[in-house]
């Protein structure tokens, strides 16, 4: 005799930051809530720089030793000449990103729902309203994609997929001391990382360097720290860590949901095809996604993709730089353009979303928090955990 499947109000694919957030928000709203991933445990081979822009720390609040807030960026040209942005209010959060991913399972478990470890998801039929699921023993009312770029539940369900994708490689150090932590560090280089840049960024614990390239092709990591070591000495500390994954690039899918299915996340292209940041949109449409099929299965709500389309970004202006940045310009028009001011007020909009704090010195910046009131914001002059 067959064993009864678990029901499920909503199963979710993927213990991604917009599975997670989603997971707790359902099952906070009252929803039994099961997470499947074919992975051990969140934060295994985690494929993402985790950076986080002002706006997506404003949308989860993360422990604090799991993040280092970082005020500036300094932008270099393929001649290693430099430029310095900030705007007084805005940060950046380098993180922990393995420890973030598992704080979010137990906050999602602390609020009810089922995590499934090792449960890789193969399919699903649907049987009078309800979902059974090939090869586990549960079934589900409604199922959330956030399974990645390369969504099984969008391959599944015959939905949109990604096509266009940014690839990228890096590396983690510990004791790389000559990266100043107070910065995100930048690299416009057609040769080094056409398509996209590279970076160096200062976290809570390691340091993180590498790159990411446009559309077909493919990032050379030992190159770009070759031509970076002087600036940073990594001969003289220790990788601990190495990472890829590929980025989407190409804008929301089509379709992004079917009756009782949706996408969300990478897996709906909800990530900047010009910047390729998404964790900002899996924090805020993992959790309005959540709230819409919760007041769908117990209030009689609109249909969640119905309620969720206007809210979803079109990503227009972002397609077109990501149109130029495909381009890949030679490195004496980015060296030009850089020493020019209208290309240092597009790279202080793209970074910080407004023009504040325009070709100020850090010094500068310091005062200017300082007169704001925000003295106790200055970034930590040392690497330190948890700073």
């Amino acid at each position: 005799m067959q064993e009864t499947a678990r029901p499920y109000d909503l199963v979710i694919v993927g213990a991604s930051f917009a599975g997670l957030v989603a997971a707790r928000t359902a099952a906070m709203r009252g929803l039994s809530v099961a997470v499947l991933d074919a992975k051990p445990e969140a934060g295994h081979r985690v494929a993402t720089t985790g950076v986080l822009v002002k706006e997506a720390a404003d949308e989860i609040d993360i422990p604090h030793t799991l993040t280092r807030r970082v005020h500036g960026v300094r932008l270099y040209a393929p001649s290693r000449r430099s430029i310095d942005l900030f705007a007084p209010g805005s940060f950046f959060l380098t993180t922990d990103t393995a420890n973030v991913l598992r704080w979010l399972a137990n906050e999602a478990m602390r609020a009810g729902a089922k995590i499934l470890y090792r449960a890789r998801f193969e399919g699903a039929s649907r049987e009078a309203g309800v979902f059974r699921f090939h090869g586990l023993n549960i079934a589900a009312r409604y199922i959330l994609g956030a399974d990645g770029a390369r969504s099984a539940v969008a391959r599944a369900f015959g939905l949109g997929r990604n096509t266009r994708f940014l690839t990228g490689i890096e590396v983690e150090y510990e004791g790389l001391t000559r990266a100043d932590p107070r910065f995100l560090h930048c690299f416009l280089d057609s040769k080094l990382a056409p398509g996209y840049l590279g970076w160096v960024a200062a976290g809570p614990s390691v340091t993180q360097a590498g790159l990411a390239v446009g559309p077909g092709r493919r990032p050379d990591l030992k190159r770009f720290l070759a031509a970076t070591e002087p600036v940073f000495g990594y001969s003289e500390a220790r990788a601990v860590e190495r990472r890829s994954g590929r980025i989407p690039a190409g804008g929301l899918v089509s379709p992004w949901s079917t009756d009782g299915v949706m996408l969300v996340g990478d897996a709906a292209g909800q990530v900047s095809p010009a910047t390729g940041g998404g964790i900002k949109l899996a924090f805020e449409l993992g959790r309005r996604s959540a709230q819409l099929i919760a007041d769908h299965l117990q209030d009689l709500g609109a249909p969640p993709p119905v309620a969720l389309a206007p809210e979803l970004p079109a990503f227009a202006a972002k397609k077109l730089m990501r149109t130029a940045l495909d381009m890949a310009p030679p490195n004496p028009l980015i060296d030009l353009a850089l020493a020019l001011p209208p290309m240092r007020w597009l790279a202080q909009h793209v970074y910080f979303h407004r023009r504040g704090g325009k070709g100020l010195s850090f010094a500068e910046f310091e005062a200017k928090l300082m007169r704001n009131g925000a003295a106790e914001t200055r970034p930590q002059p040392t690497l330190s955990p948890g700073a």
